[in-house]
């Protein structure tokens, strides 16, 4: 019998990453651009910045909708579970799979990260090489497997 080839073919859906600390920020992107990763690459500092994005508000009112969300828990304004609850209990935005990328490892926060909705929860390594196998895992799995809703 015959090897089934798989296509992989990665949707250029938007990525959002929402994330308050600078050195994480880059961190992130150079782990995005070494992976190959061309999706384009919104960054909001805090939790208010992200649904004001997520809802085309103010100055982001012509950006495109992401078609997924990286999503840190510990900011200042609002924090990442209230985002999450923010996003999973708006219709419009509902549908956007969350990726929660923290540095938290805490039971009690994946417990309560995936009771609000997240679709996957994901502890930063704190090696650069580490993360950027993370970002290009998060890469083969939601963008190039998965299907999403591009809007």
């Amino acid at each position: 019998m015959g090897k089934i080839e798989m296509k992989e073919t990665s949707q250029q859906c938007p990525i959002l990453l929402v994330e308050d600390n600078e050195d994480d920020v880059i961190i992130t992107r150079r782990a995005i651009e070494k992976g190959g990763i061309r999706n384009r690459l919104y960054v909001v500092r805090d939790g208010e910045e992200a649904l004001n994005f997520l809802r085309k508000e103010g100055k982001y009112k012509d950006v495109p909708r992401p078609g997924l969300v990286l999503l840190d828990l510990k900011m200042p304004k609002i924090d990442g579970f209230d985002v999450l609850k923010e996003i999973k209990n708006d219709n419009d935005l509902k549908i956007i799979p969350i990726v929660i990328l923290t540095g938290s490892g805490r039971d009690e926060d994946v417990r309560r990260a995936y009771t609000l909705g997240c679709n996957s929860y994901l502890v930063k390594p704190e090696k650069f090489e580490k993360l950027t196998e993370t970002v290009m895992e998060i890469d083969q799995y939601w963008l190039k497997i998965s299907r999403i809703p591009c809007v």
